[in-house]
């Protein structure tokens, strides 16, 4: 079976996603896109006089389920069918766009890392060989209610918290400080 990596993009609206998604396809043209944007849940009692009565900037206005199962599927290089939404109605069409396995996904969307299972997901796909449901069993199952009663209690003593962990460089250069000062201290 072929190996198949997938690339989570996010930001809020606006952020440039999509823009870097462009600049991705102008050096490696060969991956299969999904915005998450297709993966919106129908709201036809949308219009634009009550535009603001459904959330779309909330997780809940995704159909996630969906989506995790067509990552699955291409992770396991089987093709899927990717619905489609029309913004003017609100609402998923009856065209989907049939989408072929590459070596390469890119997920773009507002919430596509937003979700602890999506990072979970992808992690524990791509580098663990895992499969969605031993992911998502051992999350509902294990990790999420151990993380809520050992993990989320203790940052109430931390000195410091690092949002985003080693990715955040702003933070560790606080950090790092923070360590270089403790240290001459003693």
């Amino acid at each position: 079976m072929k190996d198949v990596k997938i690339i989570g993009i996010t930001g809020g609206s606006g952020s440039g996603k999509s823009t870097i998604v462009r600049r991705i396809e102008e050096v490696c043209p060969d991956f299969v896109f999904i915005p998450q944007d297709n993966y919106y849940k129908s709201a036809s009692f949308i219009s634009n006089t009550n535009i603001t009565a459904y959330n779309f900037d909330h997780p809940d206005a995704f159909d996630s389920e969906l989506l995790h199962s067509h990552l699955s599927a291409l992770k396991k290089w089987q093709s899927v069918e990717m619905p489609q939404y029309d913004f003017v109605h609100h609402r998923r069409t009856e065209q989907t766009v049939h989408l072929e396995p590459a070596p390469l996904v890119i997920v773009e969307g507002l919430m596509i890392l937003h979700d602890p299972v999506i990072r979970r997901l992808l992690r524990d796909i791509n580098e663990r060989g895992r499969t969605l449901e031993s992911v998502v069993k051992q999350y509902l199952e294990v990790v999420r209610p151990g993380h809520a009663s050992f993990i989320e209690p203790t940052k109430e003593y931390a000195d410091l918290i690092v949002p985003e962990g080693g990715q955040n460089e702003n933070a560790l250069q606080v950090l790092i400080t923070f360590v270089k000062e403790i240290s001459k201290r003693e």
